[in-house]
């Protein structure tokens, strides 16, 4: 079906580099956003509400382009495999990162929802405190998870 010469390989082709590329950009950012920016923002900013939220903006934006890549390189997967796709490490690894997408940013909204409710105030000065930092170690931890199920995909990720 997509054997060289033939006359699908080009598309072939083109769906493994945007598969890769997709990879790629998805993790990349993870790991610019989680381990690079983040920190600085509240290294530099005076204003940790200020901080927080450029934060929660960017694990937002990286969030939607995981479960875009997310849902591409599984059909990618998919269309290319069959069913033999549910044998593949690759597959689950995307689908675990799919899952930590979807339930870190369920998380992210909760604390989202619970700073609006505070309007001005900060979360650390209320009683939802403890609230919010125990949903901020759970994000912490599943994104961790994510970000080296993202090393594996993109290193030890076989798109052939």
């Amino acid at each position: 079906m997509f054997e060289p010469g033939g006359k699908n390989f080009l598309p072939a082709r083109l769906a493994t580099a945007v598969a890769r590329l997709l990879a790629t950009v998805w993790v990349g950012g993870m790991w610019m956003v989680g381990y690079i920016v983040v920190p600085t923002l509240f290294a530099m900013l005076d204003d940790r509400m200020l901080a927080g939220h450029i934060a929660g903006r960017l694990f937002s934006v990286i969030a939607c382009i995981g479960f875009i890549a997310a849902v591409y390189l599984l059909g990618f997967m998919s269309v290319r495999q069959g069913r033999v796709v549910l044998r593949n490490a690759l597959f689950w690894v995307v689908a675990a990162m799919l899952v930590c997408v979807a339930v870190g940013y369920t998380l992210q909204m909760e604390m989202a929802a619970i700073k609006a409710g505070l309007g001005s105030m900060d979360v650390m000065e209320n009683a939802q405190r403890g609230r919010f930092t125990m949903l901020h170690g759970v994000t912490s931890v599943i994104y961790l998870m994510q970000s080296l199920l993202g090393g594996w995909l993109v290193v030890g990720g076989r798109w052939e």
